[in-house]
């Protein structure tokens, strides 16, 4: 049926989205996705008026109870652009992680779900299963690969979100070895753009110093990809190294 409302699960968090597909486009339903994040749709949905890029349609669709609903749905290319406007900044700490995985997988899934046969997909062949098993192999293959060469714990936690998006899964981590980049710390503290370029070099090599005093040894690495495609290596931190983080910041810039 072409308005039946699918649920779609998002690797990385276990709110997935809801969706249809309608005349060869996808859609997600905008309001599941705001009560996801804790936000307003009312105001998201002005916020959208105003954009060139913006698509939003009420479309009745079936759910998995037969009923008919009307619902407000944004389309995939309309789901990536809203997503990336949303600062993780301004929703509650404990919906970040939902949102951060929205915004690096939702497009994604949704795709996957209707061209490639997602995991939860029943109209899946099995040579689009194969695919997809075989894929999550090659990776969980150069997970192996990297030991020794990235922080254990961003290791761990990029091997779970593989091995749960292949058993169409949400993965299970542990919040205090996610990965935790001192520049996501520094804009929790609401810093300019020109602050930021001039605390984060000395920020950085105080928590280095601070973390090998109280460690007994340097921080790992973490492949870090920049907005433009490249990747360099960071200073590999996760949660649990918050607290030293906030020392830092306590000490040299609270004041700042």
């Amino acid at each position: 049926m072409n308005n039946q409302l699918v649920t779609i699960p998002v690797p990385g968090t276990s709110s997935p989205i809801m969706a249809v597909q309608k005349d060869g486009t996808e859609w997600a339903a905008a309001r599941h996705i705001c009560d996801a994040l804790g936000i307003e749709w009312g105001a998201q949905r002005n916020k959208l008026k105003g954009k060139s890029w913006a698509t939003v349609l009420l479309i009745d669709t079936v759910g998995a109870d037969g009923k008919q609903r009307e619902m407000s749905m944004v389309d995939r290319r309309t789901l990536t652009m809203w997503l990336a406007t949303i600062d993780t900044n301004r929703v509650s700490e404990a919906a970040r992680p939902t949102l951060e995985a929205y915004q690096l997988e939702a497009a994604n899934a949704l795709d996957s779900y209707f061209h490639k046969g997602g995991a939860i997909n029943p109209r899946a062949e099995e040579h689009q299963l194969n695919a997809l098993m075989r894929q999550s192999q090659m990776q969980m293959e150069l997970c192996q690969a990297a030991k020794g060469l990235i922080h254990p714990d961003h290791l761990e936690a990029k091997a779970r979100i593989v091995l749960a998006r292949g058993l169409g899964e949400a993965p299970e981590l542990n919040p205090k070895t996610r990965p935790l980049y001192t520049a996501d710390f520094l804009k929790s503290k609401n810093l300019s753009n020109k602050k930021m370029k001039s605390v984060a070099p000395m920020f950085g090599k105080r928590m280095k110093a601070l973390y090998t005093l109280e460690k007994g040894q340097e921080p790992q690495k973490y492949d870090l990809t920049l907005p433009n495609g490249q990747v360099r290596q960071v200073n590999g931190y996760t949660e649990a190294d918050r607290p030293l983080m906030q020392r830092v910041w306590d000490q040299y810039y609270t004041t700042a």
